[in-house]
């Protein structure tokens, strides 16, 4: 890769999507070389590119970006810092010489499991963009059955203050009284959204895991607050299927 296209450089490095990039370029936020940056400009791996006078490193001139694989624990945020002074999972993450980790969404405080970090903000990006339907799967335990006509609802359709959302499936797992657990597999990446999905139904969500993002899934041998690092072989799929 000789040039590319300075958007997908600053997208690449985590800082928004190209739509958000161009919008920044446009409004004279990015120099290049010293020099306000124009739409649509390219640029090489020897141009230094500049932000509020901050220098900007990007892992994209690598062909293929590093993807973590991490257990999040219940109890830490996924931030790169907390003015409350908690735990964020970011802490546990290894660190990297160019460029930065982007998380691929978040999960919320009390949520745990599957979470993915990237050097690469266009793949987080993509993974989160409705466009690509990826996946999301959730073992999600409540406080007692469903039954027939709750579960009908959450299929097909449910009316939240932000939009009317829905699972693709839920079934039934194990266990009775207030220890019921559901699979669940939602297309939604939205804040909370399993939990206000039971919610809307009056029931509560007493732990929630997420175990699947598309085609990656949570390891059942990785213990909480670890991670794995993905093959080159494992992250060259998910890069096919999201650019498809």
């Amino acid at each position: 890769m000789k040039s590319l296209r300075l958007q997908k450089f600053l997208a690449h490095a985590g800082l928004g999507s190209r739509r958000d990039m161009d919008n920044l370029i446009v409004a004279g936020g990015v120099k290049v070389n010293g020099k306000i940056a124009i739409a649509g400009q390219r640029i090489s791996k020897d141009d230094i590119v500049t932000i509020n006078n901050k220098k900007i490193k990007s892992s994209v001139w690598t062909s293929i970006p590093r993807v973590w694989i991490y257990n999040k624990p219940e109890g830490e945020i996924v931030s790169r810092n907390d003015p409350a002074g908690r735990k964020t999972s970011f802490d546990n993450l290894p660190k990297i010489k160019i460029g930065k980790w982007v998380s691929v969404g978040r999960l919320d405080f009390n949520t745990s499991g599957l979470l993915i970090f990237t050097t690469s903000g266009e793949l987080a990006n993509n993974l989160m963009h409705p466009r690509f339907n990826v996946q999301r799967e959730y073992m999600v335990r409540t406080n007692d059955v469903l039954n027939d006509e709750e579960l009908g609802s959450l299929k097909s359709g449910m009316y939240l203050v932000d939009g009317i959302g829905r699972f693709q499936s839920i079934s039934f797992q194990r266990g009775g009284g207030n220890n019921v657990w559901y699979k669940v597999i939602t297309l939604e990446g939205r804040n909370r959204f399993v939990r206000r999905m039971f919610e809307a139904i009056n029931y509560q969500v007493t732990r929630l895991v997420r175990v699947r993002m598309g085609i990656i899934n949570l390891p059942k041998t990785l213990s909480k607050g670890k991670g794995i690092e993905l093959e080159k072989t494992e992250i060259l799929k998910i890069k096919k299927i999201i650019s498809e």
